[in-house]
């Protein structure tokens, strides 16, 4: 169960860095990054649309609108993009 964390936790990490740099690939379109900057907005501002101190919905928000907001992001990305910033954060 450890190593699984582990491993979840590494590649999380992984993932991060590939959205980082694909922010600052000049190929990204302006509407990706702007998902992209609210997802990471929505994550690290102090106040949620739903407040964390009602009861399981609070902390469910999180979960559905940050991965959303990357989804969309995404389909925005040229795949060629994605994959080169993948292939950078893999060989450094």
């Amino acid at each position: 169960m450890i190593e699984k964390l582990k491993a979840l936790t590494k590649h999380l990490k992984q993932e991060f860095d590939v959205y980082r740099l694909v922010l600052k690939h000049p190929e990204t379109p302006w509407i990706a990054k702007l998902f992209l900057g609210l997802a990471i907005a929505y994550l690290l501002l102090p106040f949620d649309l739903i407040p964390d101190f009602i009861p399981v919905l609070g902390q469910i928000d999180d979960v559905i609108i940050i991965p959303i907001l990357v989804y969309i992001a995404l389909l925005f990305i040229p795949k060629t993009v994605i994959q080169s910033c993948r292939e950078q954060i893999q060989s450094s």
